[in-house]
């Protein structure tokens, strides 16, 4: 591995968003996911900036607008609560003072190898992936649903990183908070991102979703003999990565192609 950590920051959600707890019970649909690996994304673009800029300018503009995007999102900045007593539940908490982790490291692996669309090993790409460390309490064991990890390339481009619980969320979820962020970061603010929204803002109201049947008593009374255990990376895997640029990518450089302008980068 070729990283090196530059820095570490816990971004909270804004004071005036944080000041209370907030528990969300798994829905039926969350608790299967329980011990299941991380959801883990890598987005990389091309940005040839100084590490400079990146210290500077980049991360603290990505720094505040993650903060006001978890304003919309603030279970983003809690934990899944895992009870060491499993006649208990799980549950997502936030609790005021809690964040989302957000990492920034230096790489000088060969960025253009990693974006290229040859085969190459899958294993150094984990490098770039965020860890969401289990911690060990009294009652509950503790790990963050969400973490970030923003790794610069100097004089090539830079990559962020994700990861998330998918008993927090899946794909959707994930990427409606990567775009909320994205809109925030690029108009400096979330006036337009809510103008845009509408009604249609985030929703964790989990009393919404109805279980008549019991289901989730159903599968919790199976996924509780299983051992709650810390993930880790699966090295080595052995596997190769292959990018099909007609198939796999089609309709994905234009997303990637607006990245820039979301985030409000400048050459």
């Amino acid at each position: 591995m070729t990283s090196t950590l530059l820095q570490n920051f816990q971004i909270p959600p804004p004071p005036e968003a944080a000041a209370t707890e907030q528990s969300l019970p798994l829905a039926f649909f969350d608790i299967p996911w329980l011990h299941f690996q991380p959801i883990r994304r890598l987005i990389f673009y091309e940005f040839p900036c100084s590490k400079s800029y990146f210290i500077d300018t980049l991360i603290p503009k990505l720094n505040d607008s993650l903060s006001t995007t978890l304003k919309h999102y603030v279970p983003v900045a809690g934990n899944l609560l895992y009870p060491i007593n499993t006649e208990n539940k799980p549950i997502i908490r936030f609790t005021p003072g809690d964040s989302v982790s957000l990492t920034v490291a230096e790489s000088n692996n060969d960025f253009d190898n990693l974006i290229g669309n040859h085969t190459r090993d899958a294993d150094q790409f984990y490098d770039f992936v965020p860890e969401l460390p289990l911690k060990e309490g009294p009652e509950y064991k503790s790990v963050p649903v969400v973490a970030v990890k923003v790794t610069l390339f100097p004089g090539h481009g830079i990559c962020i990183g994700f990861a998330n619980l998918h008993s927090f969320g899946d794909a959707s979820s994930i990427v409606g908070f990567i775009r909320a962020w994205a809109e925030i970061s690029k108009s400096g603010g979330d006036e337009e991102y809510l103008i845009k929204q509408g009604d249609l803002l985030p929703l964790f109201d989990k009393s919404v979703i109805k279980d008549p049947k019991g289901i989730d008593d159903i599968y919790w009374s199976v996924m509780k003999n299983i051992p709650f255990k810390e993930t880790t990376f699966p090295l080595p895997t052995g596997r190769n990565r292959v990018n099909n640029k007609d198939e796999v990518l089609k309709g994905v450089e234009n997303w990637m192609s607006d990245f820039k302008k979301y985030f409000g980068m400048r050459d």
